[in-house]
């Protein structure tokens, strides 16, 4: 299914929106969304930036080991949740690159690697960050979206872990066991979009 769109006002959106084209190509109930992030690229260039509002393009990871049976999730500082490692592109019109480099940098595995170099997203997602205020009440960062486009990541074994300034803990968890571990539904999508990709359905 094709998604009107206007002409580009910044040629480094171009990447995003052939991945964008291929992705709806398989999951095309998901148009509202793909829009969503389509529009925002279509009408702020600076989309790739964390100061773009009303949101900014993210990048994460869906880490998991080769048979899919394990994923490694991290317990983010900020928002106290169990959720998959990714972050701001700071620029980076590649996302792939910035999910592959965000999830080294939160897990400190080196050893990480697109499925099959596949470059389509295995996810989209938009939520909202909520506002962050100084204990006297002054505004650190006023509420905005995260336009996420989130990849499927490999890594050889399920090397031991190592946590960041950005989480309280990460951990590796059997994929049977993510409802027991997280209610959020989009950790939980991740997962079911990756088992037949990785043939552990």
């Amino acid at each position: 299914m094709a998604v009107n769109r206007l002409p580009p006002t910044d040629p480094s959106i171009e990447p995003v929106l052939a991945q964008l084209d291929e992705y709806l190509g398989r999951y095309p109930d998901e148009v509202a969304v793909v829009r969503r992030i389509r529009g925002l690229a279509e009408m702020h260039p600076d989309c790739f930036h964390r100061t773009c509002r009303p949101g900014h393009l993210t990048a994460s990871a869906w880490v998991t080991t080769r048979n899919g049976k394990e994923a490694l999730l991290v317990h983010h500082r900020k928002l106290e949740r169990w959720l998959q490692p990714g972050g701001h592109a700071d620029g980076d019109n590649h996302l792939a690159r910035v999910a592959l480099r965000e999830a080294s940098e939160e897990t400190g595995l080196n050893e990480l690697e697109l499925v099959g170099g596949f470059m389509m997203p295995l996810d989209v997602d938009v939520h909202e960050i909520p506002a962050r205020y100084h204990a006297d009440g002054r505004l650190i960062e006023d509420a905005h979206e995260h336009h996420d486009v989130r990849f499927l990541v490999v890594s050889p074994t399920a090397a031991p872990p190592a946590v960041s300034d950005e989480s309280h803990d990460v951990r590796w968890f059997a994929v049977e066991d993510l409802p027991s571990v997280t209610q959020e539904e989009s950790v939980l999508r991740l997962a079911r979009k990756a088992a037949p990709l990785l043939g552990s359905e």
